[in-house]
């Protein structure tokens, strides 16, 4: 951490345990500079960053003073248990998703984290250097559990989620959808039922749809994650055979489930006799540290699947996840060959030295930070441009936020108009197997306090949809 940053870390702290209170003038530059023993040009820099993340206000000739901190809008509401389990299907909607890049729309829904970030420019160096270095090495076929040298790395970064394994208990696979893919065809046959949160990542839905299995969805608290209760309620009435769940920052409601539940869940898997596949894929991205524990640290019998990957943290394009398989490793090595048989060598090499050279924590610290930037800045564009009916998620990691319209409104018409400016927006049913939340969406703000021509996109999402509620009323 820069110096600038760590003394706005330690002002902000003050103001949190209400050192400063609201009102209250900080100390000069000066007088900073003075006391915390650094330079006028840091402790400016410090109020600069402060100021940027909208914890304090500049008035003129004066200084710098403490800000009311907004109050955020209400959170979604706790959706209904779905009485049975459902197939999945949807994938033409998905995959109009997926070809927004290729029709030259900009779509405010995808689940990309900033891959312009200055701090990935090392990834490029180690690039070109491991082609010079490494040469025909690359052009062969790379182990099937994955480079030593990058499970290496996963092993020491996995201690601050709770998470001990060695590099052998790790295999790389080609992305966190592969890693859930091959979990999931692990403990399931086609016709097979498996409990995910509801909401729930449509990736998830759509390796169900594939292998013929069943969804059923437990609700989801947009802080606390999947109901425990209604899990239970769940397992006592129908053969699951296995629970998916994101418990650190979910996608897409952004929740996060306390260690208590994470307890619980585990004591229910145990009881029931199933396993649990784990997508900790956002826990790195927790904007306060330490970061949330995965479900698996406190696991002693290698019940849970531990799946994860680069494409959140780092960059979507160079396809490194990996699996912490537990009991279920033999299995799981055989999917693995079947599927891609090995990953890609240059980008594990990559990874490894971008993470070994200290690249990799100094890009999670500017990340987080930048991400919690955007997570504030949109929820003020939603305050000033929305209805003021909507209610919307309150990540505390990640980069997705979830926007809960009333219960009459229609995402997919608000979809309709918003493709007329070449803008996509998910309708919220796809993030359902029953075809829930249609009054709801998905947007990505991992560059909302950085690009204006995405804050001017999610102005006109807000214009739209009141136009939308109006027209709407007129037709009544």
């Amino acid at each position: 951490m820069k110096l600038y940053e760590s003394l706005a870390e330690t002002l902000r702290e003050h103001i949190e345990q209400g050192f400063y209170q609201v009102g209250d003038k900080l100390p000069s530059v000066r007088r900073l500079s003075a006391e915390h023993k650094v330079s006028l040009a840091t402790a400016q820099q410090a109020l600069w960053l402060l100021e940027q993340q909208h914890w304090v206000e500049v008035k003129a000739k004066s200084g710098f003073y403490v800000k009311a901190r907004q109050s955020a809008p209400p959170i979604p509401q706790i959706s209904r248990l779905t009485q049975y389990p459902l197939e999945v299907s949807q994938w033409d909607e998905v995959l109009d998703l997926l070809s927004c890049r290729e029709r030259n729309i900009l779509n405010l829904g995808r689940g990309l984290c900033d891959v312009t970030a200055p701090t990935l420019k090392p990834i490029l160096r180690l690039l070109s250097d491991s082609i010079k270095s490494r040469g025909q090495q690359l052009l062969a076929y790379d182990s099937l559990a994955g480079q030593i040298a990058l499970r290496e790395q996963i092993a020491r970064l996995g201690v601050a989620s709770g998470t001990h394994v060695q590099a052998q208990d790790l295999i790389i696979t080609t992305g966190c959808q592969e890693a859930l893919s091959i979990s999931i065809q692990a403990v399931t046959k086609p016709g097979d039922i498996i409990a995910i949160e509801s909401p729930c990542f449509y990736g998830v839905m759509q390796i169900l749809n594939a292998h013929g299995i069943k969804a059923l969805e437990i609700p989801s608290h947009p802080t606390h994650g999947m109901s425990i209760e209604a899990l239970e309620m769940a397992l006592d009435q129908w053969p699951i055979r296995a629970i998916m769940v994101i418990p650190a920052f979910s996608n897409p409601l952004g929740s996060c489930m306390p260690d208590a539940n994470k307890q619980r869940l585990l004591q229910l898997a145990q009881h029931y006799d199933v396993p649990i596949i784990e997508d900790d894929i956002y826990g790195e991205l927790a904007y306060k540290q330490p970061r949330p524990r995965t479900i698996q640290s406190f696991d002693q019998e290698g019940r849970v699947i531990l799946c994860s990957s680069f494409t959140k943290t780092v960059a979507v394009g160079l396809r490194v996840g990996w699996i912490v398989p537990g009991r279920y490793r033999n299995r799981i090595l055989h999917l693995k060959y079947i599927s891609t048989a090995s990953a890609v060598s240059i980008t594990q090499l990559v990874l490894a030295d971008f993470i070994e050279q200290g690249y990799y924590e100094r890009h999670l610290r500017k990340i987080r930070q930048q991400y919690q930037i955007g997570r504030d800045s949109i929820i003020r564009l939603i305050e000033e441009s929305f209805p003021e009916s909507v209610r919307v998620s309150f990540p505390e990691g990640g980069f997705v936020i979830w926007i809960e319209f009333p219960n009459d409104f229609d995402t997919v018409q608000l979809d309709k108009r918003m493709m007329q400016h070449h803008i996509k927006i998910p309708a919220g049913s796809v993030f359902s197997a029953s075809g829930k939340y249609r009054n709801c969406t998905r947007i990505n703000y991992s560059r909302a306090a950085l690009d204006e021509k995405i804050r001017d996109a999610i102005r006109l999402v807000g214009q739209e949809a009141k136009q939308l509620i109006m027209d709407t009323q007129n037709q009544k």
